[in-house]
């Protein structure tokens, strides 16, 4: 061939690439960004608003409307939780094999909203409703209807999208897709608890039927915006679902290996399968199960996460929450965790992940291994502010089963001797005051006769018996009419971040009377008090606050911690009264920002293990198994909830400190079996794609053949890391 030739040929082929080159950017320039995407963000900021809005509060209107103790409400919360992500696999089924996308998000949808409605409508006190039959009923129909949209919102955006050429367009809209799920819990968890504590309703302090409430018209407000895009959404068909192809694999595998096992012995189990669903069904299977024996520690770490919404809420109770003349409620400390995340993960990007590659630590088993430890050392730490709590609290209960609490509480205008039987009760006791002791020692239970002598005129000798048992907390009040026992409840006291609880504790005339309780700043309606009811505590709202006797002050107190007091007064209308509030057990002075390194540690865990483990997971299993793993990887945090469960029920530990202790603990060695696991573990490399092959574009209306399951092209792989990313951050 000539030179002119050679020359006018590779001109011919230059002239030729340009051309597709400008076909294939004025191709991108006609395809426009899917409009439809604003209906599908703006619908998954609304149902997060009202998942993560009710979540936040839901261990308190357990414990305060419903009765239950923590230990109760702890299990129920991660029975609920643990049902969410169950009900995904069911999603992925009704979605892939039968209703599709579309349809199923829109039916149950419907499900969920009313689910949500329910349980604000239970949290209304209507008369003969049974409240409990009520509220279980709603959570179930909020478990299955946002547990099983979830595997189905995220997918459905990304069909949106015509593949490859709008790679970079998907890319953003899952990094929109993700800010509006950390939008709408960041603003929800600060938004319901404060609708929960700061309005009163139906002659209630707070206003839970509202916090739940505004979340459920949120949801509905979440269906309609999803509806109102139906015309502009791409719809595809239901393409099978390869959860029932790896069952079927398995299966046949299992009828194989027993009929072929002893004639025909095959290296690996899953090799029977191969004259049932053919090699290549048999190799994807290998992959995926690869894959899952890294998974084996992960519902442990979802055991520790989720306990943010429950323990954690719980401890946050426990402390104090008045911060530079702010107060911060409980269940407004699980704002952090969204806010978090939106910080730590272009930190992580650009800052943390560089530096840890510098050291050797860039490989994703090695990022998800710092993870779990970042998970074991968080818990340690809210083990040792749980101890710090304990530590500030030996007032509440004895601790020991031999040990005994007993108070006197002096309601007469004189000061007293105490003579007794028992060494550990001799002292004196002025007027208007308590002489307590809280560490006696009582192997059995006695009574101890008890002599209170007085030297004034004024008051009588006061003579009796007290009644010890052991674990127990007992007290008794002086009076004219001599001593009077009553159990003083302090076993029961939670130690709650809200306003006080008081005991009234009256030495007057019989005759004198009524006898209110009242707040005037408060909206609290006043109470009539028992007064021969000495075991009975009060919430008091916090400020200013009176006791009247025939409609005069007799008495008045300003509360501006929480805590427990009893308000001691004698006298009568003709001489005037006499009071005096005592501080039985101490407002906590831990403050709730002790909290925050535990949640720091557990944030940047999360962002380690839940987003480097999806991406792990969706690069190691081939492209027909990523659904798969996907509902494995919300099943992980299904069982994760169920361990909670058992340690709660189980009650391997009495102490709160020592139960985080032993979830750090399990934590750690659960860390130690994924380094021993991933140890031997071969990384499966994807391929380069080929740059002189253009890609298949994938038309609306493809249809799926032989197999029921839709393939998708190899260059979609990238794009599809990108949405199971994003579906880290929603978990």
């Amino acid at each position: 061939m000539k030179a002119a030739d050679v020359e006018a040929t590779t001109e011919s082929k230059e002239l030729a690439i340009s051309e597709k080159q400008q076909a294939t950017e004025k191709k991108q320039e006609l395809l426009e960004y899917p409009k439809s995407v604003a209906f599908i963000v703006s619908n998954e900021f609304c149902e997060r608003f009202n998942y993560y809005g009710m979540r936040a509060i839901l261990v308190f209107y357990l414990t305060q409307k419903l009765g239950y103790n923590e230990e109760t409400a702890t299990v129920f919360f991660h029975v609920f939780t643990m049902l969410v992500y169950v009900f995904p696999i069911a999603g992925a089924l009704v979605a892939d094999g039968w209703l599709g996308k579309y349809r199923t998000i829109l039916y149950l949808s419907v499900v969920y909203s009313v689910g949500a409605m329910i349980v604000a409508i239970g949290a209304i006190p209507l008369p003969l409703m049974p409240v409990k039959i009520v509220t279980i009923v709603g959570l179930l129909m909020i478990a299955v209807g946002t547990g099983g949209i979830k595997p189905c919102v995220s997918a459905f955006g990304g069909d949106q999208f015509r593949l490859p050429d709008q790679g970079a367009e998907l890319a953003k809209f899952f990094s929109l897709f993700y800010f509006a799920i950390n939008a709408g819990s960041m603003i929800s968890t600060a938004v319901t608890p404060v609708l929960r504590a700061d309005v009163q309703c139906f002659g209630d302090e707070d206003c839970y039927s509202l916090a739940f409430g505004v979340p459920a018209v949120l949801m509905f407000v979440s269906m309609g915006i999803f509806v109102a895009g139906r015309l502009r959404y791409r719809v595809r068909p239901p393409s099978g679902n390869m959860i029932f192809g790896v069952s079927n694999c398995i299966s046949n595998a299992y009828k194989g290996w027993r009929m072929n096992r002893k004639t025909s012995p095959l290296p690996h189990f899953l090799d029977y399968a191969a004259p049932f669903v053919g090699d290549q069904m048999v190799y994807e299977t290998k992959c995926l199960i690869k894959v899952l024996l890294l998974y084996i520690p992960f519902p442990a770490f979802w055991a520790l996460s989720d306990q943010q919404g429950s323990r954690w809420t719980f401890q946050a109770t426990h402390m104090d929450g008045d911060v530079l003349g702010y107060h911060i409620k409980p269940d407004q400390m699980q704002v952090i965790n969204p806010l978090l995340i939106l910080v730590f993960i272009p930190l992580f990007d650009y800052v943390v992940y560089p530096l840890l590659a510098r050291v050797g630590i860039k490989r994703p088993l090695q990022k998800l291994s710092l993870g779990l430890l970042f998970a074991s050392i968080c818990f340690f730490l809210s083990a040792a502010v749980e101890l710090c709590l304990e530590q500030l609290e030996p007032k509440a209960a004895p601790r020991l089963p031999n040990m005994v609490h007993l108070r006197l509480y002096n309601g007469m205008p004189c000061r007293y001797d105490l003579i007794s039987e028992h060494e550990a009760v001799a002292d004196s006791i002025d007027s208007l005051s308590m002489w307590s002791n809280l560490d006696l020692r009582v192997p059995r239970a006695m009574e101890v006769g008890l002599r209170a002598k007085s030297s004034s005129k004024r008051c009588p000798n006061i003579e009796g018996r007290l009644h010890l048992q052991p674990g127990q907390s007992v007290s008794y009040f002086l009076t004219k009419g001599g001593l009077r026992e009553f159990s003083d409840g302090l076993s029961t006291v939670q130690r709650l971040n809200r306003p006080l609880l008081l005991r009234t504790l009256i030495n007057t005339p019989p005759e004198e009377g009524p006898v209110r309780l009242r707040t005037p700043a408060s909206n609290l309606a006043s109470v009539q008090l028992d007064i021969g009811n000495l075991s009975a505590l009060h919430e008091v709202a916090l400020g200013y606050g009176e006791l009247d006797i025939n409609g005069k002050r007799a008495a008045s107190f300003d509360a501006q911690k929480g805590g427990l007091y009893s308000l001691l007064v004698q006298g009568n209308a003709r001489d005037g009264y006499e009071y005096n509030m005592l501080e039985v057990v101490p407002p906590t002075t831990l403050s709730v920002l002790w909290q925050l390194p535990q949640i720091v540690v557990m944030t940047a865990g999360e962002i380690m293990f839940a987003v480097t483990g999806l991406e792990f997971s969706f690069t190691q299993a081939p492209s027909n198994m990523k659904s798969v793993l996907q509902a494995c990887w919300l099943l992980s945090v299904a069982i994760g909830n169920m361990m909670v469960v058992v340690v709660a029920e189980v009650k391997l530990v009495r102490s709160q400190s020592a139960e985080f202790a032993l979830f750090a603990s399990i934590m750690l060695l659960n860390m130690m079996l994924f380094v021993l696991l991933a140890r031997n573990y071969t990384y499966v490399e994807e391929p380069e794609p080929d740059s002189n092959t253009e890609p298949a574009q994938m038309s609306d209306d493809t249809q799926p053949k032989e197999s029921s399951i839709e393939q998708q092209p190899t260059t979609e792989e990238t794009a599809e890391q990108v949405i199971y990313r994003s579906n880290a951050y929603e978990l």
